[in-house]
């Protein structure tokens, strides 16, 4: 079982910045030997991709949010980050992380982001 704890959401305004935290637990679950993944769930309802980080150290963003965001990893802590920049409103979603280990999906309760204009 793998237990992941999103942290950081606040409101911000446009422009600003935030960090998110992602705390991955679970018996020999290590942070760096799974994919990673970063998604949002905003005012349209639709899940979308943010970012993933792969267990060589490879990344990928969604969208252009790669001019923007980014995504990293703290073995010693197994915890995973989101460092997003320039936020603009249309950030404003409950952000998720997520990943698998075997046929298990796994997701933390979220945390919430909201960019006023």
């Amino acid at each position: 079982q793998v237990q992941l704890a999103e942290s950081g959401g606040a409101l911000v305004q446009s422009g600003g910045s935030l960090e998110l935290s992602c705390a991955a637990s679970g018996k020999e679950f290590a942070i760096d030997r799974y994919v990673m993944f970063w998604y949002r769930l905003g005012s349209g309802n639709q899940r979308e991709f943010v970012a993933l980080i792969a267990p060589n150290g490879e990344t990928n963003y969604g969208r252009d949010l790669k001019y923007r965001f980014v995504i990293s990893r703290d073995k010693s802590k197994n915890t995973m980050y989101l460092q997003m920049n320039n936020l603009q409103p249309d950030d404003t979603a409950v952000y998720y992380c997520n990943t698998y280990q075997g046929e298990s999906e796994y997701w933390g309760q979220g945390t919430q982001v909201t960019v006023s204009p």
